[in-house]
């Protein structure tokens, strides 16, 4: 990949990391600290469905609060950074000559899936954001070939990022250590990414044993697809953390170069 900037990968957790981000605030800070400063950032978030390919187009997004029964506190936390309609124009752009059937939604704003890691990596919130939703229906390889086709982006100073879950099962929380169906699939997964292996990747509810247990609907999964589409067939694959949070939620987070 012949970009200025990589592809990440992150796992955005609970909400409540806004508020209380534990070990992977230091995880995502190194990342940001680590980068040349991007012009932009193309965010595909978990948090935001659609049935074609959709991106925000709003010069000034609002923050999304997309969840309920949490601490007052976290409704009043904003991440005012800027839109960015002209890179939403250009993605757009990207998609269509692509092949895709897709929009910009001039009204959409940033949900947590976004923010929530961008307040400890980026907290002047500086840097305009565009975010990029999944079509859960269309599966994995449909969001591989997303991002392939919003690739070229990377090169011109825009940091591509996925926020989903490495595994992502909210039935199974606990609170005395990592599920080990969790850590193996995790695992699995690092192999087949440190392979180049997308085949096996995009087929993980079938080939992995514990695919389906690890998400039992594919929208957390789908933003690494995204990634892995935009660092090109010969990345290089670096894990970044590896930590599991309540038992079932791996928080693996990865750039590709």
């Amino acid at each position: 990949m012949s970009s200025a900037l990589p592809v990440l990968f992150l796992s955005h957790g609970s909400p409540m990391h806004a508020l209380q981000p534990g070990a992977v605030r230091a995880v995502w800070q190194g990342i940001a600290r680590d980068l040349p400063k991007p012009k932009a950032m193309l965010i595909a978030s978990a948090h935001w469905e659609t049935n074609i390919p959709a991106l925000t187009g709003a010069a000034k997004p609002e923050t999304i609060h997309d969840f309920f029964g949490f601490p007052q506190p976290l409704y009043e936390v904003q991440y005012p950074a800027p839109g960015d309609p002209a890179l939403a124009a250009r993605a757009l752009g990207l998609l269509q000559s692509a092949g895709f059937a897709a929009a910009v939604d001039p009204q959409r704003g940033l949900d947590h899936g976004a923010w929530s890691p961008l307040l400890h990596m980026y907290p002047d919130a500086d840097i305009p954001v565009v975010q990029v939703a999944v079509q859960t229906e269309l599966k994995t390889r449909h969001h591989v070939e997303l991002g392939r086709a919003l690739a070229p982006l990377a090169a011109e100073g825009v940091l591509i990022i996925g926020s989903g879950h490495m595994t992502h099962n909210l039935r199974e929380r606990r609170d005395n250590g990592p599920l080990p169906y969790a850590a193996e699939f995790q695992e699995w997964v690092r192999e087949k990414i440190e392979a180049r292996d997308l085949d096996a990747l995009v087929d993980y509810r079938a080939l992995n044993p514990h695919g389906v247990r690890a998400h039992p609907t594919d929208e957390h999964f789908l933003p690494l697809f995204v990634a892995l589409g935009a660092a090109g067939a010969n990345y290089r694959a670096e894990r970044l953390h590896a930590g599991i949070e309540m038992g079932s939620l791996a928080m693996d987070a990865y750039r590709f170069s």
